[in-house]
């Protein structure tokens, strides 16, 4: 039988070979050390896990909940951005909760498209950016991943040369997994030029709080009239360590969100209720355990750019996200980001995802995620170490994976 359609649209799953190969090592009894999917491995703080324990104890807490999220919530959320970028939202209008921002990225791109709607996406980027509208029938023109001045004339020439006109332009940063961050300045350009050419902005900010300078990352909603056509997803999973919880936001635009709201509405009852209160009280907690996360990051992205340089692998500092985005070692480059990852799981037993899996202009690269405690990165960096002293001997086999031969 002949593949459905819509999944003729998606491509292999490239991270699924590596984790084959991880649960195929495991199996052997191979240590691997996963630093491959960005699942945050920090216990959830203590008093949000207490509201949950307290709250689902309540049987009139176990029935369906609001698809747009309960109205604490969404005042909590609105809360979190007037305190931290000095936003002020409606809850009732301006806010609606998400069962993770990847769910509510999926369903925005579902309420807005129509079939061969264009739609403007940085490369690299998560996957969920450009698949979410492939999956709803629009097509992709891809952009420049860093914000700078390439970003913004690639954005000028799409517009100018697509048919029918762009419907939106997708931002992202903190950028997984690039790591890069823009400015206020960056998104007022963008802003003008979304309304001069009719554009939507859809921006997502899940790594807003895991940054390690000095400058918080803004929101592209701290520009004046913004509001008017961007919608912006945010996420508790990195802020909070609450990933497995699903809790995301979707804030901004009336008539965006009252288009996610109802498609929503149809699809699912929102997250379970003692979920939603323990997140309420995550967004109306102490900021401290926040910088607590965020201060653990920073230590071990300092500790794997250290180890990794001595290993001989030289990785670029990350200034924000639980990402690094390093450049694959020289004597690698001709096989490739998915043979390089494979390599890592069969000869030193790391875990890593390649580059390829996040666009085209991703090959090259992998991503390295912070989410091992320091002693196991070192671990790491010692496997790696090793593998890259033998290298020499082993590169007629490392061609052979990448299919090609002398």
């Amino acid at each position: 039988m002949s593949e459905f359609h819509k999944t003729k649209r998606l491509p292999p799953y490239v991270f699924e070979q590596v984790n084959r190969l991880k649960a195929t090592a495991r199996g052997a009894g191979a240590d691997i050390i996963d630093l491959g999917m960005g699942n945050p491995d920090l216990p959830t703080p203590r008093h949000i896990v207490d509201k949950l324990v307290e709250t689902v104890t309540r049987p009139d807490t176990h029935g369906y909940s609001t698809s747009k999220g309960i109205p604490g919530l969404r005042r909590a959320q609105a809360g979190y951005y007037e305190r931290r970028f000095g936003v002020k939202l409606d809850p009732d209008t301006q806010v609606v909760a998400t069962i993770g921002s990847k769910e509510g990225f999926a369903n925005i791109a579902q309420a807005i498209t129509a079939p061969g709607d264009v739609v403007l996406v940085p490369n690299p980027t998560y996957p969920i950016h450009q698949f979410g509208f492939i999956i709803s029938g629009g097509v992709i023109r891809q952009l420049p991943a860093k914000p700078d001045e390439d970003f913004l004339r690639a954005m000028d020439r799409a517009v100018a040369h697509s048919v029918p006109k762009p419907l939106a332009v997708v931002l992202n940063y903190p950028a997984n997994p690039t790591g890069y961050c823009a400015d206020l300045d960056f998104y007022r350009e963008v802003v003008d030029f979304a309304r001069k050419h009719e554009l939507f902005i859809l921006s997502d900010i899940a790594y807003a709080e895991i940054y390690f300078g000095d400058t918080p990352p803004p929101s592209v909603l701290e520009i004046p009239g913004a509001i008017d056509l961007t919608v912006e997803f945010t996420s508790l999973s990195k802020t909070y360590s609450m990933p497995g919880w699903r809790v995301g936001f979707a804030v901004g635009n009336e008539r965006l969100l009252a288009a996610l709201a109802r498609v929503k509405s149809y699809l699912d009852y929102g997250a379970f209720t003692p979920v939603q209160v323990a997140a309420t009280a995550a967004l109306n907690g102490p900021d401290s355990v926040i910088e607590e996360i965020r201060a653990v990051y920073r230590h071990r992205r300092d500790v794997m750019v250290e180890s990794f340089g001595r290993a001989g692998w030289l990785v670029p500092v990350p200034e924000a996200t639980m990402f690094a985005w390093a450049p694959i070692p020289e004597k690698f480059r001709e096989v490739g980001s998915l043979e390089f990852a494979k390599l890592l799981v069969e000869k030193a037993e790391v875990a890593v995802s390649p580059g390829i899996g996040f666009g085209e202009d991703g090959e090259g690269f992998v991503r390295i995620a912070l989410v091992e405690n320091e002693q196991r990165i070192r671990q790491a960096a010692r496997n790696i170490r090793r593998f890259l002293a033998t290298a020499d001997e082993t590169m007629h086999n490392v061609v052979a994976l990448g299919g090609q031969r002398g």
